[in-house]
């Protein structure tokens, strides 16, 4: 098994992703929209060769710290961000969080 330092990640803004790669060939994917002020994140998928070998938290890491760099402000619509930001509260900073209502009765 190959080690997570081994992925290169790079921001495809034409096609709306992040691709993960090992050794030129692609590994996988983290897709996003991208409005004013924020991202989100819609699907992630890893190529069934390259599953388990921390893909998925390799390309949430470095997605989440550009969003940070970018001051973006993140919503997890695909399930495997959810899961990985409850899992890693040192990214609670970016997530989105609507404005509370002030309407009242």
């Amino acid at each position: 098994m190959g080690a997570v330092s081994e992925v290169e990640i790079t921001d495809v803004p034409d096609e709306r992703r992040f691709e993960a790669r090992i050794d030129g060939v692609p590994a996988g994917r983290a897709e996003y929209i991208l409005a004013e002020g924020l991202i989100v994140f819609s699907h992630t998928e890893v190529e069934p060769e390259f599953e388990g070998r921390g893909i998925g938290s390799a390309l949430a890491r470095y997605s989440l710290d550009d969003a940070r760099r970018r001051g973006l402000a993140v919503l997890p619509v695909c399930p495997f961000y959810r899961a990985f930001l409850a899992d890693h509260p040192e990214y609670a900073d970016v997530v989105y969080r609507p404005a509370e209502s002030r309407v009242t009765d």
